[in-house]
Parts: structure tokens; sequence; C-alpha cells
């Protein structure tokens, strides 16, 4: 693939506790310089990344982030802020105890609630799926084809592992004809992103695809 296109696909982020806005704004000019599908960012950077990028670059942010066991109603407002606030895409964590509890018909209502205010922005639903068994996943294939959301993802990149080549197999077989996929967490090489896209993912979530890119041009490939 071309790196170009790879670029195209990758969702560029940053979300770590204590990034500055130095941080975020350097984040926002490599997205606009290479193309990324957008920035995933902070929500309290919504706003700024916004009005700095002047719609040249979607601004995509977290929900519900990184456990995901704020009630619904918090999520709701959480997306109705994020939204007013200039966010385009919604990336959201479900509630895994109830996950869990197998408790199914929640999740599904909570990730309908969402999509409602969402409305045309693109809704992407984090399973966590390092904490969830085969079976589990399966399940939320199912429950995410059957709420309306655009993508299934597979990691906050917060818990103990990220994306793993599997997790997009079994998204791959098991959601519906009309979710997208996307992997994100410990995409690490231009290999690994290739390998996530030929399995099915059409969006990763990752800041070291641009970082091993500009090393690259650095070294004067």
């Amino acid at each position: 693939m071309e790196i170009k296109e790879i670029l195209g696909m990758a969702d560029h982020t940053l979300l770590v506790q204590t990034a500055t806005w130095d941080e975020i704004r350097s984040i926002c000019d490599d997205a606009m310089k290479y193309g990324t599908a957008s920035v995933c960012i902070p929500p309290a950077y919504v706003n700024r990344a916004k009005d700095y990028m002047n719609g040249r670059i979607p601004v995509c942010t977290v929900i519900g982030f990184p456990n995901g066991y704020s009630t619904t109603a918090v999520k709701v407002f959480e997306t109705q802020d994020a939204i007013a606030n200039g966010a385009d895409e919604i990336d959201m964590v479900i509630n895994l105890g109830d996950v869990k509890n197998q408790n199914y018909a929640a999740v599904e209502a909570e990730i309908k609630a969402i999509k409602v205010v969402c409305k045309n922005k693109i809704l992407k639903v984090i399973i966590e799926t390092c904490l969830l068994t085969e079976a589990e996943i399966i399940k939320m294939c199912q429950v995410v084809t059957n709420s309306g959301a655009d993508f299934i993802k597979t990691s906050t990149g917060f818990a103990a592992a990220g994306a793993t080549f599997k997790d997009v197999e079994l998204f791959s077989k098991h959601v519906g004809e009309h979710v997208k996929i996307k992997a994100a967490g410990g995409i690490s090489s231009l290999a690994d992103a290739e390998k996530f896209i030929s399995l099915g993912a059409s969006r990763l979530g990752t800041s070291r695809i641009v970082k091993i890119v500009k090393q690259e041009e650095n070294s004067g490939y």
C-alpha cells in the first residue's frame, strides 16, 4: 500500500492525561500535513483544535473514556457537549460491566441513545477486546450491528493490550455489512498497519504511523 493511503485511514491520536495544547497543536499540524483521517483528542481540546484547523481535518473525541462505566445520561451529555464544541466523530466506550452481566440490551440501548445525539456524525464503539472473551466479542459485534453505530473499535489503548489481528478477523466475520472496523492500540509499524487493513480495518487509531513517516523523511527515505 502507498503510505499516503495508510495515513488517510489513521486517526492521529493523543489521549494521555497530561497532553498540553502545544502537543495537541503539533498533532493537528501533522494531521494537516500528512492528510490523516482525523485527530483523536481529549474533549477539553475539541473546540480549540476545531478552530485551529478550520475544518481541514475532522476532529474526533472520546466519550466515557477510558473505563466506560459512566451512566448513559453522562455519556449522552458528554456527546452533546463534544458536538457543540465541534467534534465531527465520537469514539465511545461501552459499559463492560453490562457485558459481563450479559445485559446486552442495556449496552445496545446506550449506543442507540448516543447515536441519536450524533445524528450524522460518525460514531465508533470501543469494546475493549482485551477484557472480553471471544464469545463476548462476537456478541458485541451483533450488538454494535443492531445499534446503528458506524464503527466497532477494538481498544482504548489504556487497558492491558491493544488491537490484535485476531480481534479484527473476528470483527470482519461477525459485524454487519454497514459496520466498519477500527483497530487501535499498539499499532507500531507500517507492516502492522497494512496487515490490519488487509484483515478488514478501515481506520487505525495510532500516533506512531505519522512518527514513523516523519522519521523516514528525516533519514532521507
